[in-house]
């Protein structure tokens, strides 16, 4: 990849799981009645056809990863699982009495947090309690997200009794030095196990996520570690760059020093080549920073141009409606996004007085209804184009001028009313999204929002 490029384009952006992105949400005129409207609109449009998606955050780790971002609560005391299950329960009580037939599940992930910090008896609960007042829809997807360090055999085993088929186990990286850094120490012998395990179970879709850009780690450390992931072939790898936001995250992201962080230019020659050596193993690149296997249904769904992206990322299958549980999940209406509070103790709070826990969220205007389906399509198509009325906006044509900046890099081609994201212009996917970002230029970021897109 060419330096000029990189140093052009290495700026603050998103990476679109939503538009508008979490710090345009109007929060002002948003209220908990909008939410409730949006959501049963929604849920009217699509439960029969679709179903909806259910995403379930468990909070709780016993040790803090320095490079995460998501939102956890760092204890050793598993008495904390019992009543945040019921809460969850009671949180899903309130969503159905809200809705007015009975819901029909098409997708349930559970993510952290650590999931697997919960017993697999009490992970069988939540989920048979949930399922008790819903129904499956054709071909639903339940998975989970597995710490390979205390994922055993019981948690693997009772999750796919439950219906689970697909799981991710957290890699990072394999290097101990980089391990230590981000107080991640997970031997390479521990994510065999558990892939092993998972495969011997029964589940056909394991996934390993691996970061880039890691304090410390070089391009050697990620091609041992791709290596090493190469010997178990898993069906999916997410392939992403460590965001490095300590103004959100704070000191859990401070557990290194920021000249201990690679360049701009050594992160990318790491994914670049990173990226190499997993196609030359058989995995095709799927959206921006996935790949997987071309057996994988996320394959098919990319082939199909079926795939869709939300806040649980790439998902072989769309659902209009999608429901987050937990503390600081979000929710998706298409018509508007709703988070809950992070706080246990005021999550526990609301719900006892019988109050959904939202605190914030956006109700999304025409414009922004719009704009939001040409970013999905680029994102998970590498295309859009405007050639139905109904995909035109106001604002386009000044869009279309900033696209030809793109255009002259070789990082896209117009044809009739439609642009195509080049090979060359793939890296820079999270760039070309922001020239349709209205929110985002009208209103340019004084201070720090987002993690470098490079």
């Amino acid at each position: 990849m060419s330096q000029l490029l990189i140093n052009k384009y290495n700026v603050q952006g998103p990476r679109y799981t939503s538009y508008p992105t979490v710090p345009y949400w109007d929060m002002e005129t948003f209220s908990l009645t909008q939410w409730k409207n949006s959501l049963k609109r929604s849920f009217k449009e699509s439960n029969k056809t679709e179903g909806l998606s259910l995403y379930l955050h468990l909070p709780f780790c016993e040790s803090l990863c320095t490079f995460c971002g998501c939102h956890k609560r760092i204890t050793k005391r598993h008495e904390v699982e019992a009543p945040y299950i019921k809460a969850v329960l009671k949180e899903w009580s309130l969503y159905c009495n809200l809705l007015e037939e009975r819901p029909k599940i098409k997708e349930l992930h559970l993510g952290g947090g650590t999931p697997t910090f919960f017993s697999p008896e009490n992970l069988n609960f939540l989920i048979s309690e949930l399922l008790k007042t819903s129904d499956l829809a054709e071909n639903y997807e339940f998975s989970f997200e597995g710490h390979p360090n205390n994922t055993t055999e019981d948690h693997v085993q009772t999750l796919f009794n439950l219906g689970f088929r697909r799981v991710s186990f957290g890699v990072q990286d394999y290097n101990m030095k980089v391990q230590i850094a981000i107080h991640r120490i997970q031997p390479f012998e521990n994510v065999k196990r558990v892939t092993e395990l998972a495969r011997k179970i029964g589940y056909t879709s394991v996934s390993h996520d691996i970061i880039f850009g890691l304090p410390f780690q070089t391009e050697a450390h990620v091609l041992e570690t791709i290596t090493k992931t190469k010997t178990l072939m898993p069906d999916r790898i997410a392939f992403y760059s460590y965001a490095h936001v300590p103004w959100i995250k704070g000191n859990g992201q401070r557990g290194f020093n920021e000249a201990d962080l690679p360049s701009g230019e050594a992160k990318r020659q790491q994914y670049e080549t990173g990226k190499l050596f997993l196609q030359d193993a058989g995995y095709v690149e799927i959206g921006m920073d996935h790949f997987a296997l071309p057996k994988d249904a996320l394959h098919d769904a990319m082939e199909n141009k079926t795939l869709h992206r939300n806040f649980m990322g790439y998902t072989a299958s769309k659902t209009q409606t999608m429901i987050g549980l937990g503390v600081s999940s979000i929710s998706d209406s298409w018509y508007g996004f709703a988070q809950n509070v992070k706080s246990i103790e005021a999550y526990y709070n609301l719900l006892n007085n019988n109050i959904l826990p939202v605190f914030k969220g956006h109700i999304l205007n025409d414009e922004e209804l719009v704009i939001r389906k040409h970013i999905l399509n680029l994102m998970c198509n590498f295309e859009t184009s405007w050639k139905d009325n109904t995909m035109a906006f106001e604002a386009l044509p000044d869009v279309l001028i900033k696209l030809k900046e793109f255009e002259l890099d070789g990082l896209l081609q117009f044809r009739s009313k439609q642009i195509n994201v080049t090979e060359k212009g793939k890296p820079f996917i999270r760039n070309i999204c922001m020239a349709f970002d209205l929110l985002l230029q009208r209103k340019k970021p004084e201070t720090k929002l987002f993690s470098m897109t490079i």
